[in-house]
């Protein structure tokens, strides 16, 4: 326990339950209890000050990380939709440049215990960490912030966002949310974490405070966050936080920028984070989230809704903006794949009242028909070796990827499941497919929804889960591997008041 102040002490001769509770408001402030979570080899502490309304909090522990935590936990138990918000100084230099001072959700004080976390690293980088089940392994969000002053973490429903106070001073959404499905009651409260088994190390929290939050607006704000994830460790990097909607993100062959659509027009972004700049595209003003780049990196085709009726044409124009060269005669056509040798492309059409999956050469001409299933073939896009296109169909009933031969023979399904997967796309290097899930009582590919991004391992079959996120319509519609097969680009969405 923390020493009582002088205050605490002439409390004591008050005696009985006031004395207590005297007692207890000086060491904890709002909260109920403090300890170490996990195995540390020193003790840690807490001490709040009531003057200056801070707490400073002392912690050891090897990491908060993998599938079990060992840190100091300044803790009270809540129920519902809630928020805590605080200001952040670390005390001294530090050893470690990954110690970490946190705001935390967690269900249970176990040290493999399901949590979230908004945590200040002592280097500055900031995260949104969570484990979404009991004994499962860590991942990350991470900030384009670093060294926020103040932080904020909130728990709305199933899912858990957070905020960092930018060169305003005001808050801001970090990055991408994550679902983590919760018991009530769950504990809030403040970590730290030395990240060095062997010391302990200090931060100061100050305006700290925890809130219930109101039920959202009937028309939220949205806001979209361009951010991708690696393969390997399926952490997730923030690459920009938009007020607003922006959607499906094509990577550059250079890997040094993302080109993503918003409000009818193409942007082109820093994939480390920067400022977008608008690419013209002419009259062409309605583009959709059916885009991409050629293999050679010098073209990007567009599907366009602002000619005709305003139903989706495609067109082709160079990457540095110009005016749109029509490819398609007939509509609605919606771009997806660009064949490796760069002579075709791959699209979503319907013709005669059926959608189907089509060719064209790249520089326009006539159309090829590839599959007349009954229902919707979708999102076709090509193999790296060019021999095959894989696209979804509901031909069986649910969603799920298909393979055909560049020609459209020998149809293959390639995953069969209770889910309705969208969008396959595999890595430049042919080892791996990205894909949609949406859950089985979902028609079509709406926007706002409980989804998945997952992976599929094309030696082993294996199946993986990259992120599951708030989104759907948007997130994934078109081609989006970074050109080393490391890393996936892909829009979440948040609905804040």
């Amino acid at each position: 326990m923390v020493k009582p102040h002088a205050t605490v002490s002439r409390a004591l001769a008050l005696g009985g339950v006031l004395a207590l509770a005297m007692i207890q408001q000086q060491e904890q402030g709002i909260f109920q209890g403090h300890g170490d979570i996990g195995k540390v080899l020193h003790e840690g502490s807490a001490q709040f000050d009531a003057k200056l309304g801070t707490y400073t909090v002392s912690g050891s522990g090897e990491n908060m990380w993998f599938t079990a935590d060992a840190f100091q936990f300044v803790w009270k138990k809540v129920s519902g939709n809630v928020s805590i918000a605080a200001d952040i100084a670390f005390v001294g230099v530090g050893k470690n440049p990954h110690r970490k001072a946190c705001l935390v959700i967690r269900q249970s004080l176990d040290a493999d215990s399901a949590y979230a976390d908004i945590a200040r690293h002592g280097d500055g980088l900031t995260s949104l960490q969570y484990r979404d089940a009991q004994g499962a392994t860590t991942h990350e969000v991470q900030s384009v912030v670093s060294g926020p002053a103040r932080i904020r973490l909130e728990r709305r429903g199933d899912y858990i966002t957070a905020s960092v106070s930018g060169a305003d001073g005001e808050l801001h959404p970090s990055g991408g949310s994550v679902r983590l499905l919760l018991k009530e009651p769950f504990y809030i409260g403040l970590g730290v974490c030395s990240h060095e088994k062997d010391l302990s190390e200090k931060a100061v929290f100050s305006k700290v405070e925890i809130s219930p939050l109101a039920p959202l607006p009937v028309t939220p704000t949205l806001y979209s966050t361009l951010e991708s994830v690696a393969i390997a460790s399926t952490d997730r990097r923030t690459v920009h936080v938009f007020k607003g909607h922006v959607e499906a993100p094509n990577w550059t062959s250079d890997g040094m920028d993302l080109i993503y659509n918003s409000g009818g027009r193409l942007y082109r972004i820093p994939a480390t984070g920067g400022e977008s700049t608008l690419i013209d595209s002419g009259f062409a003003d309605r583009c959709n989230n059916d885009h991409g780049i050629s293999p050679d990196g010098k073209t990007i085709v567009i599907s366009d809704q602002s000619q005709e009726t305003h139903q989706s044409i495609i067109y082709t124009l160079p990457i540095t903006g110009g005016t749109p060269k029509r490819i398609t005669e007939h509509f609605p056509s919606y771009w997806h794949g660009w064949s490796p040798d760069g002579k075709t492309l791959a699209y979503c059409a319907r013709r005669d009242g059926k959608y189907g999956i089509f060719t064209i050469p790249a520089e326009g001409g006539t159309e090829t028909r590839l599959t007349t299933a009954e229902g919707l073939d979708d999102g076709p896009d090509y193999s790296p070796d060019g021999k095959h296109i894989y696209f979804n169909s509901d031909r069986t009933g649910m969603m799920q990827i298909w393979r055909i031969n560049a020609d459209g023979k020998e149809p293959v399904q390639v995953t069969n499941d209770d889910a309705n997967n969208w969008f396959g796309h595999v890595s430049p290097d042919g080892k791996w497919m990205v894909y949609l899930t949406y859950g089985s009582d979902v028609k079509g590919h709406p926007a706002n929804k409980d989804v998945m991004l997952r992976l599929l391992n094309l030696t082993t079959g294996k199946i993986t889960i990259l992120a599951k996120l708030f989104g759907g319509q948007g997130t994934i519609n078109v081609p989006s591997w970074s050109p080393d097969s490391k890393r996936v680009a892909f829009v979440s969405y948040q609905q804040l008041p």
